[in-house]
């Protein structure tokens, strides 16, 4: 008589009575055991080896024991799985179709004991996956009990587990405040109602030497124990737990907990983040993207970061140093703060000047072309340079491999490959993977921003006029108009105006530009050294070619 090995697989869901002398497992695998006994005429042996998984759900297969029985399976040890109901094995269809499609594989039956069938037959495998419905059925059902029972208690205000928020500790089905942290809770709502940004707040803790207390998860793994993050900062200061509210898919209910914040300050924390909120919109998408985020280096190797301020409705961006990123007092004289607008034209225009001889870029990088083909690359170089002045964004990004500041010129690596996909060149293994580009184009102090200006001295990005400058033209206009006619004097004009007799003396004598100059600032021509405090601050001659020299036009 043929022997058949058989193997018995049991599970419970839950670990409650595991402990017992006698559990559920036990009792599982005595019904199987006594069955493979009344089938011993038929050549059925039970196997040593047991194959049991307690206190693990039926809704996955990543159970020990069931990942054991399968390889044992695979190896060809046995002939025929034992189960005590066909939900100890799976609770999943599409899991249990995997499991039975293995078990053909390896010609492996499987029997339930309490359904008498197993799938060796079309009978029994119909019975099977019918059985196995309802098994899921019910599984899906209890889920959606729990799930009504866990947004009924919430609608009560009740915590209902998981890692209670800084400042709290659970408490039965509410949470108790733990005062010490609590008061880590006020001191940062309090401090960024003072300061207005996370980054600073979270500069500001670090100094301070404030860290997030160290507590135990759920899962038994400590946490905390370090500097706040800025996400922990945005997270805690929106968490509606702390003014004692509990929300639920869209609900808000009253918690049964004690709040630590109180509502002015919740509502005056959530407006100022709600007007502060960025990095909603970003890439392609955003309104001024950082075009070279990520590839902008200083004289030292250093990475500059892409930032933003927001005045009024007016966004301006900048790359800035990590020095100045992470501590805005600190004075380095090596920090830079470049308006983005202004290198991003600088590098736009060194592209597409360079790719105006297509074929001198493709020999710096020791490309071998083929004089059939330079009608086309020519082409294809002449609408990539069009591209570039049109600020394609993509097209720039995908060319530029590194951009470094120099004190007196900027150098930009040209990306080979990029270059060769784009003018369909073959690019050969063994060539250059960057071509270096450099444009003579220095920084210039004006204010805490550096500004990159040309070699005549004259702004890189000059796409319109400066507005703060011609409405000191204007003033200085229209109170010299004034004075003229006799209607008003100096003194008058100042306490109207609400400034001192000699700010307007200083803008009167603005009337008495040079032409030149006032042509220049009209037309966003003018260079770097005419900015509104030398208009202000300088003494002015009256001669223009000296005013002309002055200002180094």
């Amino acid at each position: 008589m043929k022997k058949i090995r058989c193997a018995i697989y049991t599970r419970k869901s839950s670990e409650e009575g595991l402990e017992q002398d006698f559990n559920s497992l036990h009792a599982q695998r005595e019904a199987c055991a006594a069955y493979i006994l009344s089938q011993a005429s038929e050549g059925w042996t039970l196997l040593p080896d047991e194959y049991d998984d307690g206190g693990l759900s039926g809704g996955t297969l990543e159970r020990p024991a069931l990942q054991r029985l399968m390889k044992d399976i695979e190896a060809g040890r046995i002939d025929i799985v034992i189960v005590y109901k066909v939900d100890r094995l799976s609770r999943s269809l599409l899991d249990f179709a995997k499991l039975v499609e293995a078990f053909d594989k390896a010609n492996v039956s499987f029997v339930s004991v309490t359904q008498s069938f197993n799938t060796t037959n079309s009978m029994g495998r119909l019975t099977l996956n019918m059985l196995l419905s309802f098994a899921q059925f019910e599984r899906e059902v209890t889920a959606e009990r729990i799930r009504d029972k866990i947004a009924a208690s919430k609608a009560r205000g009740m915590w209902m587990g998981g890692n209670p928020p800084l400042g709290y500790k659970p408490d039965g089905r509410t949470l108790a405040i733990v005062e010490e942290h609590a008061e880590i809770v006020r001191h940062l709502f309090a401090r960024y109602l003072d300061l207005g940004n996370v980054r600073l707040v979270a500069c500001e803790l670090t100094r301070e030497g404030i860290i997030a207390p160290e507590r135990i998860a759920t899962t038994g793994r400590a946490i905390g124990g370090r500097p706040f993050t800025r996400g922990q900062i945005y997270k805690l200061l929106s968490n509606p737990i702390y003014i004692g509210e509990i929300h639920h898919k869209g609900q808000v209910h009253a918690g049964k907990h004690e709040a630590i914040i109180d509502r002015a300050t919740w509502d005056s924390v959530q407006r100022m983040l709600a007007a502060n909120l960025q990095g909603e919109r970003s890439g392609g998408t955003a309104q001024s993207p950082s075009l070279l985020a990520g590839r902008v280096f200083d004289q030292h190797g250093e990475p500059l970061v892409a930032v933003h301020a927001c005045k009024g409705k007016v966004r301006y961006r900048y790359y800035v140093s990590r020095s100045l990123q992470h501590d805005p007092d600190a004075r380095s004289t090596d920090g830079l703060r470049i308006p983005a607008l202004e290198i991003e034209a600088a590098v736009s225009q060194l592209l597409a000047e360079a790719l105006d001889d297509p074929l001198a870029l493709l020999a710096q990088a020791g490309i071998p072309l083929e004089s059939d083909r330079l009608r086309m690359i020519l082409k294809q170089a002449e609408q990539l340079a069009t591209s570039i002045r049109g600020k394609q964004r993509d097209t720039i990004r995908d060319l530029v491999a590194k951009v470094a500041v120099q004190a007196r010129e900027i150098s930009v690596e040209l990306s080979v490959t990029t270059l060769c996909t784009t003018l369909a060149v073959e690019h050969p293994a063994d060539t250059q993977t960057s071509i270096p580009l450099t444009s003579p184009v220095r920084l210039t102090h004006t204010g805490r921003a550096i500004r990159l200006v040309q070699r005549d001295g004259r702004p890189v990005l000059q796409d319109r006029p400066d507005p703060g400058l011609v409405e000191l033209l204007r003033k200085g206009r229209g109170w010299w108009q004034q004075l003229q006619n006799g209607t008003i004097d100096i003194a008058t004009i100042a306490r109207e105006e609400k400034v001192n007799d000699s700010w307007v003396s200083r803008l009167v004598r603005l009337n008495f530009l040079a032409p030149s100059i006032v042509k220049a600032i009209l037309a966003g021509t003018q260079p770097a050294s005419v900015s509104a405090t030398s208009l202000r601050t300088a003494s002015l001659p009256i001669d223009w070619d000296e005013q002309i020299a002055l200002f180094g036009m």
